[in-house]
């Protein structure tokens, strides 16, 4: 991710065909149909036609390359205006959330272990409820203000989680430098048997703190998911 410039669109489409091959036909393309935001069978939102994505894709990466906003605003704003186009066939959530946490590494390198994605999963109704609530508007100001709560929050949480509980301690003395572990092994390794304890007190405040990172952060509640060490 350190390589991308937020707004190269070559970069986006490298990064939609890293997160989408294997898992549909067109990765790393935008799409050639139309596509709409669903929530079980009731629309949300329905994307602009294939006709006009390039246009859009095209003004709005250079709109951000040129913007002086502050990188928390112009972040949240290129989300709620990608996630309005929705360039591609699928996986337009991931790679929305993806390119505001490299916007915000862009201007502040330790922002990349935000865990974005984790927030916006604890938050999901809220999160689709702004996209419609801007939607119904017809501007980015009531999702820019769900985001940028949102990220206070991650931050607080990770702000206030400085001091090692001892179950982080035992979750670090397990997770050892240089390993990658799924969260079933290192239940098993802590010898625990609730997820949920382990999720609240082992693994969440670890991740807050720093002290752990997902190895692939765009996807974080997958079964093959994978914890390891940062160097903090």
């Amino acid at each position: 991710m350190s390589g991308w410039l937020p707004e190269r669109q070559t970069d986006l489409l490298a990064a939609h065909k890293l997160l989408m091959m294997g898992l549909i036909d067109d990765a790393g393309q935008f799409r050639r149909g139309g596509v709409g935001i669903y929530r079980g069978q009731r629309l949300l939102h329905m994307a602009p036609p294939a006709s006009r994505l390039q246009p859009l894709m095209h003004d709005l990466l250079r709109w951000l390359g040129a913007s002086d906003w502050h990188p928390l605003i112009s972040s949240c704003i290129f989300h709620y205006e990608f996630e309005f186009i929705h360039p591609f066939a699928d996986g337009n959530g991931r790679m929305g959330r993806l390119w505001q946490t490299l916007i915000l590494s862009r201007w502040r390198p330790v922002l990349a272990y935000l865990p974005v994605e984790s927030v916006i999963c604890a938050q999901q109704e809220a999160y689709y409820g702004a996209l419609a609530a801007a939607d119904q508007v017809g501007e980015a100001t009531p999702f820019v203000e769900f985001m940028l709560q949102a990220l206070r929050q991650a931050l607080a949480e990770a702000s206030e989680t400085d001091q090692v509980t001892d179950q982080v301690a035992r979750l670090l003395e397990v997770l050892k430098p240089g390993l990658a572990l799924r969260a079933n092994e290192l239940m098993e390794r802590l010898e625990l048997s609730h997820r949920h304890t382990f999720r609240a007190n082992y693994l969440k405040p670890a991740l807050a703190a720093g002290l752990i990172e997902m190895t692939d952060p765009t996807a974080p509640r997958s079964p093959m998911q994978q914890y390891r060490r940062t160097s903090r």
